[in-house]
This record gives structure tokens, C-alpha cells and sequence, in this order.
């Protein structure tokens, strides 16, 4: 049993794991801490008596916020052995078929049944509930189900996972991305292990997490962000190893210019942290003649006020150390841009996915220039006229082939006996993907001088000839 537990460990729940918590369709990411108040669908739990279950268990959410193993149901319910009607004509929905008011409800819940006993309890109660057809009285059971029963399962993060989570919650925060779509990009940019992918995207971290999920910490992700830092809340929720962050690289989109003209400094040092350093210089070169003209005086103050002279210093000690940890950062900053710059100096990249809210044309004719030959390429936006102005861009330019426009279609469907069907509500767009494939440039002859060089075509002249 010891050695069966080993070797399922990394599908066992620990603590300080990024799980997803899901009940029905809505999911949460979330941490496992001890003793922390969990807050998911207006219910509220402590997760310690989950560490040590494999993934994907279903618990139950009994008194006290404390989870329970969840029983298995047996096959034959209670609710299979009632009669059922034929049609649900004679039915009328006056609200006086259920006996059991709101009040009563909540005192079941204190007295401590469970969401099956407190369906049963509806069940027996409704006076229509035998007259409605089988099909009526599974939905109806469903919905109550839904609303009743305080069940939650704890699952392990994945791409599809955490997709379906910001598109069902904030879907503006990943650009509309749906999974399906997702799934299409990684297969288009022949995401794989070993391979150097150059990512721009602003859809929380969840594109970028996917890439790094595909890749299994082989090979190399150059993030190339907007503003200051890179924003990468999704790329958390996944719960990636320490070596897979190894392979993660940054580079601000602002300094690709730069770096294709050749003048990008990775040397340069904070003007701010300089100027400070310059500035308490200056003012302790003014304090020093100060200081030696009207020494004693400053001592006997020195002496009346230690107190506040003490908190001076800590003070100051405070700003040095703000200061030393600034600079710090700084230097990491500088090394981290200095390691990604010089991945992209051999344009050899392997790929390039782009999905942000930003216009994509500028920053897609800016990256492709990093990207060795007969390497793919994906553009994601939510309208199809950006990527319409960057097809035609590329068509003009050239150095693309295979150039590509689609938009991705999905309804679910309903599979059960003698009742399949597409589900009535459905996502309305996917969002659009413009894909290719680099190749070389001749960039000997200008464009245009191939058709100078070869004359047109004549047109024949018919003679007529006596036979």
C-alpha cells in the first residue's frame, strides 16, 4: 500500500497545490492551505481534508465548513421507483403543487439533512411530481440537484480546464479565448517540446500557460509583454514545477526596435536609484561644514532627543533597504532582458502566437522577423478585421505562404436515451485565427523587376491559307 501511495503521489492533493474546485459547470482556481476559509458559489469550506485524495474526488460540504468523502449513490433511487404520467398536459404551474414552504426548507438544512434527503423530502411533498412524464421528473430532480445538493470536486489544473473556468467567469480577461479555439493555436504553431516559441498575448497568462503545458519544460518561451512587467496570473493557476519556470523568458515589446537596429544597452543601470545615490551625496557634502562649526550644539541635542534620532535611523536603514532591494531587482530585471535578447539575436525562433486586445498588425510584422524559415505562425483576435488588414499586409509583403482565416464553430450536444439533442444555448463566436508559414525573401531583385524582365505575350496572327 506504502509503495502504491508513492508512486500516485503526484496525482494526490497537497498542500500548497494549485487546484480547481467544480460543482455543475462553474469551476474556481484556488491554493490548498491549511486553515484557510475557502469562499466558492455562496458557500463557504476549509480544504484540509483534502490533502492526501487523489484528484478529481467529490466531496460533501457538511456542518462547520468541514468536507467529507462523498458516499457512492446506489444504482436504483427512490425517485426511479415512482409512478410517472404520460404527458404533462393537465399540469398547471399555480406555485401550490410544492407543500413544503422556503422556512421549512431551511429547517430541514438545521436539523442537518443533506441535499439527496432534502430532495427526497421535495419529492414527497409535490403534489404533481407522480402526473409529470419520466423526462419531466429527471429535470426536475436535476434542477433541485443543482440547487441543493453541497457537493464540490477538487481537480487538477489543465488547459482545458482553466479555459473553460475564465471563459464561463471572465471571459472579457482572456479575450473571449474559448478552448476549442486555444486547442487550435497550439496545434497551428506546432507548439512541441525542445522548440523556441516567441509569445505576445494579454489573456491573463492562459495562452502562455498552455504553451508552457504543451512544451513539458523542454526548450525555451520568450514572453514579449506590454508596460512594465508581464502579467501572468493565469500561468500561476497551472502549479507548475521550479524547472519549468526556467525555461520562461521576458522581453518588452517596446525594445524590439531597438534590438533589430542593434542599439538595445542591457547594461543600463536605474537613472532613479543614481539620482538618489547623487542626491544624499551632494547633501551630505552641504551637512559637513554645517556639522563642524556647530558640533556641540548638535550633541546636546543628540543627547535630548535619542529617541527620535533612533527613529531617524531606522528610518534611514529602512530607505537603504528599500534601496539595496530595488537595485537588486533592477540587476535581475537587466539579466533577464540581457538572457532574452540574446535567444532572439539569432532570429531562429520555431514559432509565434499572438492573442492580445491590442491591434495585431504592427506587432505581427515587428515579430516575424525573429522567425527562422518555414516556421509557423498563429494571430488570435475576437474580430476578423484586424486579422483581414494583416493578411493583406502580408500578402503585399510577402516572405508567407499558406496564409489562412478561420473562425471556429461549437454547439454541445445532449446524449441520452430517445432524448439527443443540440443544447439550445450555445457560444456565439470562437474568435478568428490568421495562420502561416514563413519562408525566405529573395531580396536580391527588387519586387516587380521579374515582370519588367519577362516580355508579355504576343498574340499570334491567323493567316488564312488555301488548302
Amino acid at each position: 500500500m506504502a509503495d502504491d501511495r508513492d508512486d500516485d503521489c503526484e496525482y494526490r492533493i497537497k498542500e500548497g497545490d494549485n487546484v480547481v474546485l467544480r460543482r455543475g459547470d462553474i469551476y474556481k482556481a484556488v491554493q490548498i492551505k491549511t486553515k484557510k476559509k475557502v469562499i466558492f458559489e455562496k458557500q463557504w469550506f476549509f480544504l484540509d481534508n483534502a490533502i492526501g485524495h487523489l484528484y478529481s474526488t467529490t466531496f460533501e460540504i457538511a456542518s462547520g465548513g468541514i468536507l467529507q468523502l462523498q458516499k457512492p449513490k446506489d444504482a436504483d433511487s427512490s425517485a426511479d421507483a415512482k409512478e410517472a404520467g404520460t404527458d404533462n398536459r393537465n399540469i398547471v404551474d399555480d406555485g401550490k403543487s410544492q407543500k413544503l414552504t422556503r422556512d421549512d426548507i431551511e429547517t430541514l438544512k438545521e436539523q442537518g439533512l443533506k441535499g439527496q434527503e432534502i430532495i427526497q423530502q421535495l419529492i414527497d411533498n409535490s403534489s404533481t411530481f407522480k402526473d409529470k412524464t419520466g423526462y419531466a421528473q429527471d429535470k426536475y430532480i436535476k434542477k433541485k440537484k443543482k440547487k441543493y445538493e453541497n457537493s464540490v470536486t477538487i481537480l487538477k489544473p489543465s488547459c482545458r480546464i482553466l479555459a473553460m473556468m475564465y471563459h464561463g467567469r471572465e471571459p472579457a480577461k482572456i479575450c473571449h479565448l474559448r478552448y476549442d479555439t486555444l486547442a487550435q493555436m497550439l496545434t497551428l504553431a506546432n507548439i512541441h517540446a525542445g522548440s523556441k516559441i516567441l509569445v505576445f498575448e494579454t489573456c491573463a497568462g492562459l495562452v502562455l500557460g498552455a504553451i508552457m503545458e504543451r512544451m513539458g519544460g523542454y526548450g525555451s518561451v520568450i514572453q514579449m509583454y506590454p508596460g512594465g512587467e508581464p502579467f501572468r496570473a493565469g500561468v500561476e493557476s497551472f502549479g507548475f514545477p521550479s524547472h519549468f519556470h526556467d525555461t520562461l523568458h521576458e522581453f518588452p515589446i517596446c525594445h524590439v526596435n531597438s534590438l533589430l537596429a542593434g542599439t538595445l544597452d542591457t547594461t543600463a543601470k536605474d537613472s532613479n536609484a543614481d539620482s538618489e545615490q547623487s542626491s544624499v551625496a551632494i547633501v551630505e557634502k552641504q551637512c559637513q561644514p554645517e556639522t563642524e562649526q556647530h558640533w556641540s550644539q548638535k550633541v546636546q541635542e543628540v543627547e535630548m532627543s535619542s529617541d527620535a534620532n533612533d527613529q531617524k535611523k531606522k528610518k534611514e536603514k529602512s530607505k537603504e533597504v528599500k534601496a539595496q532591494e530595488r537595485k537588486a531587482k533592477q540587476e535581475e530585471k537587466q539579466k533577464k532582458l540581457a538572457a532574452a535578447a540574446a535567444l532572439l539575436e539569432g532570429r531562429n525562433a520555431d514559432g509565434l502566437v499572438i492573442a492580445s486586445r491590442f491591434l495585431p498588425c504592427p506587432v505581427l510584422m515587428g515579430l516575424l522577423k525573429f522567425l527562422s524559415p518555414s516556421r509557423p505562425f498563429v494571430v488570435y483576435c475576437q474580430y476578423k478585421e484586424p486579422l483581414i488588414e494583416c493578411y493583406t499586409k502580408l500578402k503585399e509583403r510577402g516572405g508567407t505562404v499558406s496564409l489562412r482565416l478561420t473562425d471556429t464553430w461549437l454547439r454541445h450536444y445532449q446524449v441520452l436515451p430517445n432524448r439527443t439533442h443540440p443544447v439550445l444555448l450555445m457560444s456565439g463566436g470562437g474568435g478568428y485565427l490568421l495562420s502561416g508559414t514563413t519562408v525566405t525573401m529573395d531580396h536580391s531583385r527588387p519586387q516587380g523587376s521579374r515582370l519588367n524582365e519577362e516580355p508579355a505575350p504576343k498574340r499570334l496572327k491567323l493567316t488564312d491559307t488555301e488548302g
